[in-house]
């Protein structure tokens, strides 16, 4: 693995649709590094949460403009995947330490 998992796998992306996904197609959403391959992911989620990962999906969500009275700027480009575990894997919980 050429990068740090922890470089890799930014945080979760907790939505209401990311939610439905977990629940129905054992799939987690995650906020990914932007430079990052699909295999690069599923080796970082494998290494942090000791599952096996069935599949990796990408989306590069880009960056919207914004005002705030005269200013305007843009939103940052993002990248998210959607990874799906095994049958028989646990689920990942965000909230373990919680």
């Amino acid at each position: 693995m050429s990068k740090d998992p922890y470089q890799i796998i930014l945080r979760p992306v907790i939505t209401e649709k990311s939610t439905m996904l977990k629940e129905k197609n054992r799939e987690v959403c995650f906020e990914v590094d932007l430079h990052a391959n699909k295999s690069e992911i599923k080796k970082a989620v494998e290494h942090l949460f000791k599952v096996k990962v069935d599949s990796v999906r990408t989306q590069i969500k880009h960056g919207k403009e914004r005002r705030v009275g005269r200013s305007a700027g843009m939103t940052k480009t993002w990248k998210k995947a959607l990874v799906r575990l095994k049958e028989g894997e646990k689920m990942i919980e965000y909230f373990e330490a919680v």
